[in-house]
């Protein structure tokens, strides 16, 4: 079943209307605890569904370590699931309830496969200008098909994971070399959970991604530009991207960002037939992006140029399976305003504009022991409308070399 606005959500936000948590009944995201137990945020509280019972779906599948057996169930498990949850927050077993705050969550899935795509106009285009000055900002395929590489699913890392500084063959004065990267950075991105799969040799429609897509996390795509710089022609990025993908320990169920659907811009030319997406294709999310306690961006995904319907109908127009678990992203998502960039390599015009941070130091590129973080929310803070999708952090370290066993 394809999950839309029409979808009846009975249990209207009362949770969210008591505490402005962001965590409530109109969001009710998943995540996977320390034991391996499948947990839902409600408040400042969470859910443990392997203890909690009673529920359509079995305990077991909620104690087996990640929700790649619940994803892989479908959208009417899905949505089952949620209104049999609903149904019963004002009637908790003391169980299964704890606070939020005492839960250790780990990745909430098991990555199958890593895609990032290329969705923000802004970004790509601030891009093309500071690498190819004197050309055409946007590759000549840009507006035709939505653009990506495949990543690494085994360098996918849960919030809080630290990031030790990748080495790299880096161009210089004299011959490339073989060094730690001085250019390390960040990008501000949307990621898509992969819940039902597809057979190879099969193609999932536009309009009906939903049926396939469980939900969304929030997701840092660390990048080394010089690595990137020297090794990504033609063939693009390898090593300076492959090192570590941060994501949000909560996915958030995509129904639960349904009603903040938006229009996304006019696409001109006219997609291919395969690539033509009713509206609203896109969802007014909004992102935040700190660099040791500084504010340095401000950013939204409804302007995305292409939707997550679109990159996953393109993913597999050439008949590429899908596995429950896959993750795809947005790409670094930019706007056109002030203080609206989504990564450094923008923010500091590649490192020649250094930016000043709350404590008096300044930046280009992350040092060893700096801290990023991204969150992202739907609607006002503390409304019944809110809906937070909480945050994704990371800390660079120094490089220590360990031998692997």
């Amino acid at each position: 079943m394809a999950i839309t606005s029409s979808t009846p959500l009975s249990w209207r936000a009362s949770v969210t209307e008591a505490d402005g948590s962001g965590f409530g009944a109109d969001n009710l995201p998943f995540g996977v605890d320390a034991e391996g137990h499948v947990v839902v945020a409600n408040g400042t509280d969470v859910i443990d569904l392997a203890v909690l019972g009673g529920l359509e779906v079995g305990v077991e599948v909620f104690s087996s370590g990640s929700l790649n057996a619940f994803m892989a169930l479908g959208p009417e498990a899905w949505l089952t699931t949620r209104t049999e949850i609903a149904a019963r927050l004002d009637d908790l077993p003391a169980k299964a309830v704890r606070h939020r705050a005492d839960v250790r969550l780990e990745l909430p899935f098991e990555v199958a496969d890593y895609i990032d795509f290329y969705a923000s106009e802004e970004h790509a285009t601030a891009m093309g200008r500071l690498l190819r000055p004197t050309g055409d900002p946007l590759p000549s395929a840009w507006k035709h098909l939505p653009l990506g590489y495949h990543g690494r699913s085994a360098t996918v890392v849960v919030d809080g994971t630290p990031v030790p500084r990748p080495w790299g063959i880096v161009a210089g004065d004299g011959p490339p070399s073989f060094r730690p990267s001085a250019r390390l950075d960040v990008e501000v991105e949307l990621g898509f959970v992969v819940g039902v799969g597809s057979r190879r040799g099969t193609r999932i429609a536009v309009e009906r991604a939903d049926e396939h897509v469980f939900g969304v996390v929030l997701l840092n795509d660390w990048s080394a530009r010089d690595i990137q710089a020297f090794e990504y022609q033609p063939l693009g990025p390898f090593l300076g991207k492959s090192f570590a993908t941060s994501v949000s320990p909560w996915v958030v169920p995509l129904v639960a960002l349904d009603r903040f659907r938006v229009p996304g811009p006019r696409q001109v030319p006219t997609p291919s037939a395969h690539l033509i997406a009713d509206e609203p294709r896109n969802f007014d999310i909004r992102l935040s992006l700190e660099l040791n306690g500084t504010a340095i961006s401000s950013i939204g995904t409804a302007g995305l140029y292409w939707s997550m319907a679109q990159q996953l109908a393109h993913l597999t127009s050439n008949g590429a399976a899908t596995r429950t678990g896959d993750l795809f992203a947005s790409g670094t998502i930019s706007g056109s305003g002030p203080n609206s960039a989504g990564s450094l390599m923008e923010v500091t015009s590649a490192g020649r504009d250094p930016i000043k941070l709350d404590d008096g130091s300044t930046r280009t590129w992350l040092e060893d022991g700096d801290e990023v973080v991204i969150r992202g929310w739907c609607g006002e803070k503390g409304s019944a409308r809110f809906v937070d999708l909480g945050e994704v952090r990371g800390a660079i370290t120094a490089w220590q070399e360990e031998v692997a066993s």
